[in-house]
């Protein structure tokens, strides 16, 4: 079943062409749109499970999110333990033994190309306002059916009316959430660190190379400090620190680039080569 609801009235050929998102639902206009409004009219409603979904907390004065992994609370059993006793991901896969699913109240439909061929079956996920828990991390959140009793209702289109079974879908304060790492920010990534609170996660220092290390350590004892102004004069006299400073000044225009420093060189050259070398006038 794919999650997106194709409309059976649909009459193009390929349900990519479909303009409108259809995965989520929201409770408030599923009666005035004909996508959701005619297969919930035919009682076709359905239960979708997960182990949980996540939401981002857009994080003050910054542009960075935040994510969540939010589920129901967990019975503690001898076999799955604890989530908070959780210390490792080799812990926090052992809560997955006796894991309690989401169950979501959706809606779905059939889809018949209209030249032939399979039918294809589709679902869209009921969305309700937030409950007071997950206000400050997102203003929506699915419709989950708390219990055996709420959902067996929801299914029940033979003995429980639409408006019966729309009373059933609220927000719901029975869920748990916690933050985890910005792995799970890239869909790609399937691993136990999209699940662990950050907090258990290892934090590791990135180490610098032999060659940075080297680099850090000449720049701490090398690199020239700053002066006071007032000495700032005498130091310059006493210690060069730059190549110009070899240099003696030129009364010629000054040069730009190499061609001044050569220039400035072989004056000097001149002027220290030995008298015995230097051609004689005659």
């Amino acid at each position: 079943m794919r999650w997106g609801l194709v409309p059976s009235w649909f009459k193009e050929d390929d349900p990519s062409k479909l303009q409108f998102n259809t995965s989520n639902c929201r409770s408030d206009t599923i009666m005035e749109k004909p996508s959701f409004k005619v297969p919930l009219g035919k009682g076709r409603r359905c239960v979708v499970l997960a182990d949980g979904f996540y939401e981002w907390q857009r994080c003050q004065r910054t542009s960075q999110r935040q994510p969540y992994f939010i589920y129901f609370p967990q019975i503690k059993t001898e076999k799955s333990g604890s989530i908070d006793a959780a210390h490792s991901p080799q812990d926090w896969e052992k809560v997955w033994d006796n894991w309690r699913p989401l169950t979501m109240a959706g809606i779905f439909d059939c889809w018949e190309p209209p030249e032939g061929g399979d039918c294809l079956y589709s679902y869209t996920i009921i969305t309700v306002d937030s409950c007071k828990a997950l206000n400050d991390i997102h203003h929506r959140m699915p419709a989950i059916l708390d219990g055996d009793e709420a959902v067996s209702k929801w299914l029940d289109f033979g003995k429980i009316s639409t408006q019966e079974a729309l009373k059933l879908i609220h927000p719901t304060e029975n869920i748990v959430f916690h933050p985890v790492s910005h792995v799970v920010n890239n869909s790609r990534n399937n691993t136990p660190e999209c699940l662990i609170p950050v907090d258990l996660l290892v934090k590791t220092e990135l180490k610098a190379s032999g060659s940075s290390q080297k680099m850090l350590q000449w720049l701490a004892t090398k690199s020239p400090k700053k002066e006071n102004p007032k000495t700032s004069r005498k130091a310059e006299s006493d210690v060069p620190q730059w190549s110009s400073q070899f240099l003696q000044k030129s009364p010629f225009p000054t040069k730009r680039g190499s061609a001044r420093l050569l220039e400035q060189w072989l004056k000097k050259e001149k002027q220290e080569e030995p008298v015995s070398k230097r051609p004689h006038s005659q």
